[in-house]
């Protein structure tokens, strides 16, 4: 559960990162150079990102937290995906890419509150 604690923030930091990025690009109107900015970024968000899905489903099946289920997990999982390449667009639409970040960030603390919920001696 640690190795999930533990990703689970990265992922938080990550949605931090694309979240600043977007609105720099918002604000420059610049995109983001494929090669050497998006495509490195979106790899290594995608690495930690797979391994974050096998191990939040795992637990969430197991765990059966109130208020979280699988499919959220999922749907977190393309949101992260998505959301580090389109980070890098300007022209992306402000109102779906918050909502999706916002989206991912609440299930990413759900996620993050009930595992530290269940670590604590009952």
């Amino acid at each position: 559960m640690d190795h999930l604690i533990e990703l689970t923030r990265q992922m938080l930091i990550y949605i931090d990162d694309i979240e600043n990025r977007y609105a720099q690009g918002r604000e420059s109107g610049e995109k983001g150079d494929f090669y050497s900015e998006v495509k490195p970024f979106a790899d290594k968000v995608k690495e930690d990102n797979d391994k974050w899905l096998i191990l939040a489903t795992e637990w969430v099946n197991c765990h059966h937290p109130k208020n979280l289920h699988s499919q959220q997990i999922v749907s977190a999982f393309e949101q992260i995906e998505t959301l580090s390449v389109q980070a890098f667009f300007p022209e992306t639409s402000k109102t779906r890419f918050i909502n999706q970040l916002n989206s991912a960030k609440y299930i990413l603390n759900v996620l993050l509150s009930s595992m530290e919920q269940k670590k604590e001696p009952q």
